[in-house]
């Protein structure tokens, strides 16, 4: 629920053995020779070697920052501290649910800004050193504050029914909490990309076009229920690449990162200016970068199909679905759990709450902390599942007859995100949720799988 305390168990049990890959690996391996230059392959390598030294040491912090919280008695401090500026109010300890809102505001606010260093490190640092950050200072502080107020305005109401539900629920509250999240996360997922994304982000629909009467014939080819095809200005922000598709039943988008796109990503325009006044040219320079000249990045319109050909696979196989059924199967577990544990005074009294058991105190120690083992096991069933969707979802593609196009996009969006294409099999069993490129190139190659 918060991040500001985090589980002891350290992701990162596999670092040296990867990092030392990155260090020693500094020429490309034969049966990379004919897909990677030596200078794309240093590039990658030193990138992430450096986003590996930063996960390492950002890790280490939050793993210290945790430890001092529950050593020093922060969570109870805090508790006590959102009950002072309740009673400011005139609310009482009667008022348990205004506390907990109180409470987790200012446990969220504490994580954004012992988080902000890092992250600004991460963008201005890192990835500004390898040619991807696009924000300015300014325009990323601002829309870190506007990511605050829009979390805070969706987290609070949701946090305030569910503690109420727990509170009203009687001996099956867990099944009603289960269903308000359910609920909860499916409006989520559905008015996200029209009302919650558009707030960060400048969403268009996809000109009329060869692309997008190709993208419409290759949706009716296997009915999937397209509706609407956008391009995100995902430019603005980073040089990465993205495609993805969201709705419910017969409403389904196609979302797809200009930078995807080799005909329309602005980081390939040689600095001209874009259409428009030069007050919306100006103010457009205020909240970005200049973009770098001469820049070709992204793929060309049969590699863009063949990438939405593995997307829709995602779809097709229902591996969407079987997601969210997993993910359902799992919250009413730790509902369930939550219900048979809530009851034990030593697991509030392990946290420093000798005298009050309140109800978001309770679900932040077991679902954050008592099933940190769990989740941690459970995370790495899901990577192995997400990787054997993902060969699945290429192998549709290659049935679709577009095999050559994604084995050159694959190349082509490893190159421009700096992908290292050679990983510990330890660390890429355990933190890959996507097979490494080379394995997914011989997939493609070798014989096809029923």
């Amino acid at each position: 629920m918060m991040n500001y305390a985090r589980p002891c168990m350290n992701k990162d049990l596999f670092y040296l053995s990867q990092r030392k890959i990155y260090s020693t690996t500094t020429h490309v391996p034969t049966e990379l020779g004919k897909i990677m230059d030596s200078e794309t392959f240093e590039k990658s390598r030193l990138y992430q070697l450096d986003k590996s030294n930063f996960g390492f040491w950002s890790g280490l912090y939050s793993e210290a920052e945790g430890t001092l919280i529950l050593l020093l008695g922060g969570i109870p401090f805090l508790w006590k501290v959102s009950g002072i500026l309740t009673a400011r109010f005139g609310f009482g300890p009667e008022y348990e649910i205004s506390q907990s809102l109180v409470f987790l505001m200012l446990a969220t606010l504490f994580s954004a800004l012992t988080g902000l260093p890092w992250s600004l490190y991460s963008t201005f640092v890192i990835e500004e050193k390898h040619g991807f950050n696009q924000q300015t200072v300014g325009f990323f502080l601002k829309d870190a504050l506007k990511k605050f107020a829009v979390t805070q305005c969706i987290l609070l109401p949701v946090t305030s029914l569910l503690l109420y539900i727990i509170k009203i629920g009687g001996d099956y509250f867990f099944i009603y909490a289960w269903l308000f999240t359910l609920i909860v996360s499916l409006i989520l997922v559905t008015i996200y990309a029209d009302y919650i994304a558009p707030l960060f982000d400048k969403f268009t629909p996809l000109p009329d076009g060869e692309l997008k009467s190709e993208i419409e014939s290759m949706s009716k080819s296997i009915y999937f229920p397209l509706t609407k095809i956008y391009v995100v200005e995902g430019s603005k922000r980073s040089s990465h690449s993205n495609a993805y598709f969201y709705g419910f039943f017969k409403n389904k988008r196609i979302v797809l990162f200009d930078t995807l796109l080799e005909d329309y990503s602005p980081l390939n325009k040689s600095g001209e200016k874009e259409p428009g006044t030069g007050e919306e040219n100006e103010a457009a320079g205020n909240e970005s970068k200049p973009k770098p000249k001469n820049k070709k990045q992204g793929c060309s319109n049969p590699e863009v199909l063949a990438v939405l050909g593995h997307e829709l696979g995602h779809w097709k196989l229902g591996h969407t679905v079987k997601n969210i059924v997993i993910s359902q199967m799992n919250s009413f577990l730790c509902f369930f759990l939550f219900a048979v544990l809530i009851g034990r005074k030593e697991l509030f009294m392990a946290f420093g709450f000798h005298d009050t058991q309140p109800t978001l105190i309770g679900l932040m120690i077991i679902f954050q902390f008592i099933f940190s083992p769990y989740n941690e096991l459970l995370s790495f069933c899901l990577t192995v599942l997400s990787r054997r969707f993902e060969f699945q979802a290429d192998a549709f593609a290659r049935n679709m007859g577009r095999s050559s196009e994604l084995y050159s996009a694959l190349i082509k969006l490893n190159k421009d995100n700096l992908g290292f294409p050679v990983a510990d099999w330890l660390f890429s069993m355990w933190h890959y949720s996507h097979p490494p490129l080379l394995e997914r190139l011989r997939a493609l190659t070798g014989p096809k799988q029923d």
